[in-house]
């Protein structure tokens, strides 16, 4: 049986390796070609990317694994952005995520006055409760520092109702 030249077996396994090598080269370089075109209407190929300035519009090439920026996948239309360059649909965004955390900072601080006001509440009616024991002329009993009880005398009686009072004027308004 008679083989047929072909010119991959005449090349051997060396060259074989080598052409495959330089078509793999040259396909990888392929693949990172950037075209673009510039404000004056030029087209512009690089191996890097467009400067920023450059609208998604006018990118004629891009990379194989090179992905369009997100903006170009939102919902504004294209040509949408203020003059700033600043994105109307992010900008909406951001602006409710602030206006949600001040309302919540709001009911927050609500919430914690409606707490203060409930203790300021029962501090009183308690004052006034002791108040009204102490004003009455029953006989009031207190535990000193070493944990034994005893009755107020006249000045003690004077001294706990002045002190009952200021913590009812305090809670009370």
């Amino acid at each position: 049986m008679q083989y047929k030249a072909t010119p991959f077996r005449s090349l051997g396994r060396l060259g074989l390796l080598a052409l495959t090598l330089a078509l793999a080269a040259g396909a990888a370089n392929a693949q990172s070609i950037w075209k673009w075109r510039d404000k004056d209407g030029r087209v512009q190929v690089s191996d890097r990317p467009p400067p920023m300035e450059v609208p998604e519009k006018d990118i004629l090439q891009r990379p194989h694994g090179a992905r369009a920026p997100m903006a170009a996948a939102s919902d504004a239309p294209m040509g949408a952005e203020s003059a700033s360059g600043v994105d109307p649909a992010l900008e909406a965004k951001k602006n409710k995520a602030l206006a949600d955390k001040a309302a919540a900072d709001k009911a927050r601080l609500a919430a914690d006055k409606a707490r203060s006001d409930q203790v300021k509440l029962e501090n009183c009616q308690r004052a006034r409760n002791q108040l009204t024991a102490l004003e009455g002329g029953q006989r009031v009993a207190r535990m000193n520092d070493k944990g034994e009880r005893e009755v107020l005398d006249d000045a003690g009686r004077a001294a706990e109702i002045a002190r009952t009072r200021q913590i009812a004027d305090a809670n009370c308004q």
